[in-house]
């Protein structure tokens, strides 16, 4: 391994790493937008049991998170501490994540139990692929600067790899699936497991680890349990995470149910011809065939409407949200990462409340604010993670000692409980206002779906924004810790070179 006193990362390092990001997010953003729906109306489980399941296992699998970054911070091999989890897990990430999505006709009771068992199992291989995946930008170099950079690749990867499960699922399964949406869905994510497999193994072959423990630090699980629970920094960035990733799960699960059953169809088939996804009598050719291939054209009945419509929803946003990682870094440099991130969540709130007073029709107005929505979360998008790398520099600062895959993995433990809580809220939700599967849904029900799409989320980032407000490590601070520990380090190295002569 290098020396940490080279902290410059190549480009196509960055790339390298960026694509795990692309992997993870064919994961994650399924995990997020279609597996509640996936859940209740193709395997057929009520939405009781689907929202107990997801707060059960992801509550249970949060818990093998810090032990994952114990065990990455201890690990000694000649590839590092982080880069050998991401090889090993490759392959069976993959391969669950594509059973999770096999529909088996084992009968209600049998469903279930696969279900269980198959989603706990790809629970447990996401923490053992993400946590040191997340830990390794920590340890990739020491400079705040280039991580920051090294964010905005990562997140650019992570918004292509949402671009593509967001564009293409629902539409391909209902073209691969032929009219079976169990068939569909088996089919579609088995093309998505294998590309898991095969970005991980890119990032593993392409990435380095360069910022290595002080010198003569000991392992002790006790001083590092100790120095993340008394980090203020890391506390605030705990809640922070809790809130963000259950407002995710609760908007994107409640807006598929807000595109099927709340806003008109005819409508949203209108809307998208006006933009060129209208299916033409006979055969399509040229452009039309490649979309086509895809499913992502309305067809005439208007029938895949809801899908299409809800695949270009999300493609928009992801669309801005890119330009607004892009433009994260030099933000970020100039006004400090907590100031970006407290205005960018703030439009977030407005544009996500907002939806709640659209009409059925309004379908015009449903799209222009989820623009407005990612016009301001955009930036905010990497600054967590870059943040939580940053409390890891402070714990070291204050204590001498650094736990990076331990500090990572007490965040990941807020996302999966933040994920546990979302999957749980988004299937009671709309369970607790009458909502039944595959037909229409009465007021009390639509209201609900309202609800889960706008209002509650909403609050739940407004309470993530007054958390980050007592965070304490701005842009000055931030600067000087940089610098001291650089000095620290180099003073670690003379003393070697020194005793070494």
């Amino acid at each position: 391994m290098t020396s940490d006193t080279t902290p410059r990362v190549s480009a196509g390092e960055k790339v390298g790493y960026a694509l795990g990001d692309i992997a993870t997010n064919f994961f994650f953003q399924s995990m997020i937008l279609y597996q509640t729906r996936f859940y209740t109306d193709t395997v057929g489980l009520s939405a009781v049991a689907v929202g107990t399941m997801f707060l059960v296992l992801r509550l249970g699998d949060a818990i093998l998170d810090p032990v994952i970054g114990a065990l990455s911070d201890r690990t000694q091999s000649r590839w590092g501490k982080f880069r050998p989890w991401i090889l090993g897990t490759a392959v069976p990430f993959g391969v669950i994540f594509w059973l999770v999505y096999v529909t088996p006709d084992f009968g209600p009771a049998g469903k279930l139990v696969y279900a269980y068992i198959t989603y706990s199992l790809v629970m447990i291989l996401y923490s053992a692929n993400n946590t040191p995946y997340s830990a390794l930008m920590g340890v990739m170099t020491p400079d705040a600067s280039e991580r920051s950079s090294i964010a905005s690749y990562r997140f650019v990867g992570a918004l292509v790899g949402q671009f593509f499960i967001q564009a293409l699922p629902l539409p391909l399964v209902a073209k691969l699936g032929g009219g079976d949406s169990a068939r569909g869905w088996a089919v579609t994510m088995a093309i998505f497991g294998a590309l898991i497999i095969v970005l991980n193994l890119i990032t593993f072959a392409t990435t380095r680890e360069r910022v290595q423990p002080p010198p003569g630090q000991k392992p002790s699980l006790r001083e590092d349990v100790r120095n993340v629970f008394t980090s203020r920094p890391w506390v605030v960035m705990f809640a922070l995470t809790l809130l963000v990733f259950t407002m995710l799960v609760v908007r994107g699960s409640s807006l598929n149910y807000f595109f099927v059953y709340y806003l008109d169809q005819p409508t949203i088939m209108a809307f998208l011809e006006r933009l060129g996804l209208g299916a033409a009598a006979g055969p399509p050719s040229g452009w039309n065939a490649v979309l086509d291939s895809l499913g992502l054209l309305v067809r005439p009945d208007a029938g895949n409407a809801a899908a299409v419509g809800v695949s270009l929803f999300f493609v928009l946003g992801t669309l801005v949200q890119i330009a607004g990682i892009v433009a994260s870094k030099p933000l970020a440099d100039r006004f400090g990462k907590k100031a970006v991130f407290i205005a960018g969540a703030s439009v977030t709130v407005v544009a996500t409340a907002l939806v709640f007073f659209a009409g059925p029709t309004q379908v015009g107005l449903v799209f222009w604010l989820n623009i407005l929505w990612s016009v301001g979360w955009g930036p905010t998008i990497p600054l967590l993670w870059v943040m939580i790398a940053d409390v890891a520099d402070h714990s070291e600062w204050l204590t001498g000692r650094r736990a990076t895959g331990f500090m990572f993995a007490g965040i990941l433990f807020a996302l999966k409980a933040g994920l546990s809580m979302g999957g749980a809220l988004s299937a009671w939700i709309v369970n607790a206002y009458g909502y039944v599967p595959n037909v229409t849904q009465s007021e009390t029900a639509l209201l609900g779906i309202r609800l889960g799409a706008s209002v509650y989320p909403a609050v739940m980032l407004g309470l993530g924004i007054v958390c980050l407000v007592i965070y304490p490590i701005g842009k000055t601070l931030n600067l000087r810790i940089q610098d001291e520990l650089a000095a620290r380090r180099r003073q670690a190295l003379d003393a070697a070179a020194a005793s070494a002569s």
